[in-house]
């Protein structure tokens, strides 16, 4: 059977599979399957997938998706992120726009805690919500900034998917995990300058309101307590990648311990807290590396059914410049984000992606960040961005799916600058991770 061949076969039993509603999991051992038969000799090739699982989740490049997840876990379920936030909402005052402006700022400083997506959407959605609404927000501004700030937990440490990326891929998930801050931070720059000149644009879609007079101390004093010890997190976290002084794994461990005495010191880590975050993080954390055992699996396959070489041949046989084999690759991603989940798109592409990367020269830390990105960027591309789903269950009933699309796009478009400024000034991604020693 040629490569064109194999590929297609592979491609589309995966299509198939998936458009019928299976698991990602199961799709993908299935075409496993498949593909052991008919390309890794039968018998031989069931074993051999049978020993990638093993290999698969005893790599200890993933020990951090379990401890980033705890995290944010802990934040989520013993309330510190619930009382984080009304102390920054303290602080904004005098600013068009403001609840939203707020959902924003929070949103930034949770993701940098939690590094899950869903959890911060569905955090700052019960939480900021329902009070924009009551004040006269427009649904679409009420909810654009909550899945906007919610997706960006995606690219700021501690990102679970980064690592997935980074050990699938091959990467330094030290260097991914840097390289997504400053794109992250300047999205969030982004989203505050459209929501303002949006309020003052139709203040009737965000109406002033009357901050509760409050005196220098009940403003700061909250911020002081919730924020800035929560702040210490993350430094712990980045820092100790910074400086090199650990790996992903322990500034991980260093992050959770951090969690928990934070938990401690502020009397909220009750008994009831502590097995909802253990069963909500393993939850995720078998989910995720069920899927990366099948992952391991169907690179090899692609591989020895001649698929992966084939197509690096036919890219570089066009002699085509990195960045227009970057681009092209970055169009892919974004079609997929429209109809799978994150985890998929990376499943799917990057055991075609990565040999074409390194036969073009392209940097493979610039284009983690793309697939951070266009990943971010897939939770709220209609028709089936995850986020937005949260976002309609999350929203009261009288507000229609089309208007969760509407209240998407003004981000996405924002993201999709943002996207091409790291693609036409790399420089902006791959500062940070430069600094580790």
């Amino acid at each position: 059977m040629d490569w064109i061949s194999a590929l297609l076969l592979l491609t589309g039993s995966l299509v198939v599979l998936l458009m019928l509603g299976l698991p990602v999991a199961v799709t993908f051992f299935g075409v496993n399957i498949i593909g052991a038969i008919v390309f890794l000799n039968g018998e031989i090739g069931l074993i051999q997938m049978t020993r990638n699982v093993v290999t698969a989740i005893t790599n200890y490049n993933l020990a951090p998706i379990p401890l980033f997840i705890l995290m944010g876990e802990i934040l989520l379920h013993t309330g510190m992120a619930f009382k984080a936030i009304d102390a920054i909402e303290r602080l904004i005052v005098k600013v068009p726009g403001r609840m939203a402006v707020v959902t924003v700022a929070a949103g930034t400083v949770f993701s940098a805690l939690s590094g899950s997506s869903i959890a911060n959407t569905a955090m700052l959605g019960r939480s900021l919500m329902p009070e924009m609404l009551k004040r006269g927000y427009h649904p679409t501004l009420s909810m654009g900034p909550i899945m906007a700030t919610g997706a960006i937990a995606m690219l700021i440490p501690p990102s679970a998917l980064a690592v997935l990326v980074g050990s699938l891929a091959g990467m330094s998930i030290s260097k991914l995990l840097l390289a997504g801050i400053i794109p992250a931070l300047l999205m969030s720059l982004l989203f505050f300058t459209y929501i303002i000149y949006r309020a003052k644009r139709r203040p009737q879609d965000a109406p002033a309101d009357d901050p509760v007079q409050r005196t220098f101390a009940e403003r700061w004093v909250p911020f002081l307590i919730y924020v800035v010890p929560l702040s210490g997190i993350l430094i712990v976290v980045v820092g100790s990648l910074i400086l090199g002084v650990a790996t992903p794994t322990e500034s991980a461990g260093l992050g959770v311990i951090a969690s928990f005495i934070a938990a401690a010191g502020y009397r909220t880590l009750s008994w009831q807290a502590i097995k909802t975050t253990l069963a909500e993080t393993a939850k995720t954390s078998t989910m995720i590396l069920f899927i990366i055992m099948a992952s391991t699996t169907f690179s090899q396959i692609l591989a020895f059914s001649g698929a992966t070489s084939g197509v690096v041949t036919l890219v570089t046989g066009f002699g085509a410049d990195p960045l227009m084999v970057l681009v092209m690759m970055m169009l892919v991603l974004l079609v997929l984000g429209c109809f799978v989940d994150q985890v998929s798109m990376v499943m799917i592409t990057v055991p075609l992606f990565i040999p074409i990367a390194h036969a073009v020269g392209i940097d493979p830390i610039w284009l983690g960040v793309i697939y951070l990105i266009t990943m971010e960027m897939g939770f709220l591309t209609p028709p089936f961005g995850l986020l937005l789903f949260v976002m309609k269950g999350i929203a009261p009933p009288e507000i229609r799916m089309a208007t969760v699309y509407r209240a998407a796009v003004p981000f996405l478009a924002i993201e999709m600058f943002v996207l091409v400024l790291i693609l036409i000034f790399p420089q902006i991604a791959l500062w940070m991770p430069s600094l580790i020693r």
